[in-house]
């Protein structure tokens, strides 16, 4: 087996866990080698490993998922939705084939209107979110379509598109509602509405949304993932489902409910424990 790894920290590459999974499945007859973008990817290549955390994760699938690679995540960071598997469970799992490939949506931004193209100045897809942010202290008027439909202005600091996927990353923390890795579902959901009535939208995957925003900052903040870029009033962006899925690579004895339990504590009770 051919397996490439992508590493983003310097303290990762040092770390005495990493050299030593290496060293153990090249000994086990594995054919291992670092890349650090597409153009590093060598032929007949069967997976890469995201040696990190979930930001390492979502930089790797920024890298890779395109082409069709399957991702395993290798924890050496903190929480670890993405990302949730020590070293010696993979090391383990790929000795005894005890894993399988999981699909998930990926969202495909583009920006419409002048200077759309000088100003996008990043790849347009993302595994967690899309997001509208305010750039200073004005709030933003937030015009959104759905399929076509507009849905009445939000008085926000922004708005997050999120995927299931990303419903335990930033769309969590502004109130978002959580999903199951394998729903279907995009959410729509506002940062710090100025609105008390209004709440997150689940909406089917297969949903185009349409986002412009008035600010009399004259501008505001786009984030996908872990990247962003400043636009203006005049542009619009589009979100939709990217024509590909992240293909991710889940190990037999690891599952997103107990991610949840043992990530972000869910269930803890002291009723809980007996």
């Amino acid at each position: 087996m051919k397996i490439g790894y992508f590493i983003l920290k310097d303290h990762v590459r040092m770390d005495p866990r990493m050299t030593s999974l290496v060293k153990d499945l090249e000994e086990a007859g594995f054919e291992l080698y670092e890349i650090n973008s597409k153009n590093d990817v060598r032929p007949e290549t069967d997976l890469v490993l995201s040696m990190g955390g979930d930001g390492t994760f979502l930089s790797t699938a920024h890298v890779v998922a395109d082409i069709g690679l399957p991702i395993l995540g290798v924890n050496f960071g903190r929480i670890g939705f993405l990302c949730e598997n020590r070293p010696e469970a993979v090391r383990k799992a790929l000795m005894e084939g005890e894993f399988n490939i999981e699909y998930r949506t990926v969202l495909n931004a583009t920006l419409r209107g002048p200077e759309a193209r000088r100003s996008i100045g990043m790849l347009p897809y993302s595994v967690n979110e899309v997001a509208l942010h305010r750039s200073g202290s004005s709030v933003l008027g937030i015009h959104v379509c759905i399929d076509g439909e507009p849905l009445p202005t939000y008085w926000a600091d922004g708005l997050i598109v999120a995927t299931s996927s990303g419903s335990t990353a930033y769309s969590l923390s502004v109130g978002g509602p959580i999903c199951m890795p394998q729903a279907k579902a995009l959410i729509l959901a506002p940062i710090a509405p100025h609105n008390l009535n209004v709440r997150p939208i689940v909406m089917p995957e297969t949903t185009k949304v349409d986002i412009s925003f008035e600010s009399r900052d004259g501008k505001a903040i786009m984030s996908m993932d872990n990247r962003t870029v400043e636009i203006t009033p005049g542009l619009e962006i589009h979100v939709e489902m990217a024509q590909f899925s992240l293909k991710r690579i889940r190990l037999a004895q690891s599952g997103f409910v107990k991610a949840l339990t043992s990530r972000l504590f869910w269930g803890e009770d002291m009723r809980n424990n007996g």
